[in-house]
């Protein structure tokens, strides 16, 4: 095992900024909603701080908790997001607008498709670096990875949580290619999944009615366009520099929650281009840090495990802002450290301290 280091410093730093904007930027976008809601303008802020302070701990217990401990704990994690899943779709579970994706605990609430992502990278790094030369054959390889996103998807899809499934699915994807799937396969997988995903939207009506809704959102602007119009509102009123921190007027009441999926829109209202280009620049970079650390990891479990978490990362950055600019259809993936997600934060806290740990066992002076 190589010689311990200290960790990527600009990777956590690029974090904690991310974490600092998403808390200032959950209360700019939240305070009018919680007092009209909860009859507290400090609520969503209040709970942020606790989350990012949960995730703080997380982070830096699992920057000092070696990395190569989770190939043991990996079948466990399995199993415990299994449960978690099939848990959330019995009576404990917690159904909001007719989606059953929480679980109660206290006076908390825990989202296991959350858990499930974290966990499902773990396990799937452990059995893809187990044997890694059975990836290229079909039926030893490719089958059984096909068979965890099964897993995952059926019962995440349950809830139902079309974009989280899909998320899952994308992540336990681009690690099956970097442990060395061939490309004939990775064609067909990318076919199968584009014609499975259009079945799904078909058979369901309100799935439907989204996509026509993200091709021509004016046609039903009270309706399935109403959420994209009113972020492009507040995306063009920002104009390069933003009407001022603060000063946004979409996020009265206009924008459904706007401390949630389109806190990419209030970004834009309030910091303009340059604040939407600026966090963007900051993605960018904690993307290319994690792809460095990956590229450079000491062991190809390491090298899967940062890969997934990069991955994790990348996804749903990518879907929360294209569905903010209307350039797919509207679902509901939060904006990475940013958007108020709770127990989201203080998990994808926490994965980052995973991907700092390999860090200080890789040569990142190589690349």
């Amino acid at each position: 095992m190589a010689k311990k280091k200290s960790s990527d410093f600009t990777l956590l730093l690029i974090v904690i900024i991310l974490v600092v904007v998403g808390i200032v930027m959950v209360f700019s976008s939240s305070h009018y909603f919680a007092l009209s809601k909860m009859n507290d303008s400090y609520h969503f802020l209040k709970r942020e701080l606790m989350w990012a302070g949960l995730g703080l701990l997380g982070m830096f217990f699992t920057m000092n908790f070696d990395y190569w401990r989770y190939k043991k704990l990996a079948p466990y994690a399995f199993v415990l997001s299994v449960i978690l899943l099939i848990l959330v779709l019995t009576p404990a579970g917690h159904s909001v607008n007719g989606a059953k994706r929480w679980i109660p605990i206290g006076g908390f609430t825990i989202m296991p498709g959350e858990v499930a992502k974290i966990c499902a990278i773990i396990f799937a790094a452990s059995h893809l670096s187990r044997k890694p030369e059975k990836i290229k054959n079909f039926v030893n390889g490719v089958i059984p990875g096909f068979i965890i996103i099964g897993v995952y998807f059926g019962l995440i899809i349950l809830q139902p949580n079309m974009s989280t499934a899909v998320t899952i699915t994308m992540i336990i994807a681009s690690m099956m290619f970097v442990a060395g799937m061939r490309w004939l396969h990775v064609t067909a997988m990318g076919i199968c999944g584009f014609v499975f995903l259009a079945v799904m939207i078909i058979i369901k009506p309100y799935r439907m009615r989204r996509l026509t809704g993200f091709l021509d959102p004016f046609a039903d602007p009270q309706g399935t366009g109403y959420q994209v119009i009113q972020s492009l509102y507040a995306l063009g009123s920002g104009g390069i520099f933003g009407v001022g921190l603060g000063k946004s007027i979409q996020k009265y009441l206009y924008i459904p929650e706007p401390q949630n999926d389109f806190i990419f829109a209030i970004i834009g209202e309030e910091l303009g281009f340059i604040g939407c280009v600026t966090v963007i620049l900051l993605f960018l970079l904690l993307i290319w840090r994690g792809v460095r650390i990956a590229v450079n990891a000491p062991d190809l479990f390491s090298c899967l495990l940062a890969t997934g978490i990069t991955a994790m990362v990348a996804v749903q950055v990518i879907i929360n802002i294209a569905v903010a600019t209307s350039s797919m259809p509207v679902t509901g993936i939060p904006l990475p450290f940013i958007s108020w997600g709770g127990n989201s934060l203080a998990i994808f806290m926490a994965a980052i301290g995973i991907l700092l740990n390999i860090s200080r066992y890789s040569n990142l002076d190589r690349s």
